[in-house]
């Protein structure tokens, strides 16, 4: 007899007629909020690329990605227009661009991401999780590990990055892209960030059309790095990198106190 292969995550429409099931589900949805159950249902099937993932040495990886975060402030630090600017827009675009500085980084040392599934609690210890968070202060941000539709967008990135063989000129002048972002809100001083980042396009047309000039296209693949870079999420980047090492400190008071400090 053929065996036919189901996906499992439609096994859960068998159990929907146990008393067991209508329980648990009656309690897991007083605990969520509407806009969550809307967002599951539109989600559809968990598994493939909603899977969850870890780090396989987190150690490693957490411990390298902190030491880019530091190189990439140094960098900000150390460009004069940002020194120029009042600390509350440095802190806007800080905290708006930290984390795609950071990929930038990850992949300008090469750093590998090796990752491994990630258990996903059952709906039970969700349940007791949920009612255990009710009697303490739940933690700020979110709190379960990304998906492989995530981490595939992260190595995806790296791996356009490294296929391009990007100097770091190149990686300098595309961070100042990144920094210097006119759209942000809270921003006083548009105009004269938006002509920074004008002159970072500039700078690396100009560094493209000089040292590659057979390549004509480059200059507009190095522009599709940065329209990849929409596509990562900052809490993403910090679940995946430095909640393992600071918890539920938030991103933002580090970057705060980093920024304020001379690395």
């Amino acid at each position: 007899m053929a065996c036919v292969e189901r996906c499992h995550c439609c096994a859960d429409g068998r159990r929907h007629g146990s008393i067991l099931y209508s329980i648990l589900k009656s309690h897991e949805q007083a605990a969520e909020g509407p806009g969550q159950r809307r967002g599951q249902a539109g989600r559809g099937c968990s598994c493939g690329s909603q899977r969850r993932l870890a780090l396989k040495s987190p150690q490693v990886a957490c411990k390298a990605a902190s030491a880019v975060l530091v190189k990439t402030l140094r960098f900000v630090q150390n460009v004069p227009c940002f020194q120029e600017l009042p600390l509350d827009e440095q802190l806007v675009l800080v905290r708006s661009c930290w984390a795609p500085l950071l990929v930038l980084g990850l992949a300008q040392e090469r750093v590998h991401l090796e990752t491994v599934e990630s258990a996903e609690p059952s709906m039970l210890q969700r349940i007791l999780t949920t009612r255990r968070q009710g009697e303490h202060a739940p933690a700020p941000g979110r709190q379960h590990p990304p998906t492989a539709g995530e981490i595939q967008a992260i190595k995806g990135f790296l791996a356009k990055c490294w296929n391009l063989d990007i100097s770091t000129k190149e990686y300098a002048y595309l961070k100042g892209t990144v920094l210097f972002n006119p759209d942000l809100p809270g921003l006083q001083c548009t105009q004269y960030i938006e002509g920074l980042q004008r002159e970072a396009q500039e700078a690396l047309n100009e560094h493209v059309r000089l040292i590659h000039r057979g390549d004509q296209a480059r200059f507009a693949k190095l522009n599709v790095v940065l329209s990849l870079l929409q596509s990562i999420n900052a809490n993403v980047i910090a679940e995946l990198f430095f909640r393992p090492i600071i918890g539920s400190v938030n991103m933002d008071d580090m970057l705060l106190e980093m920024l304020c400090a001379k690395l």
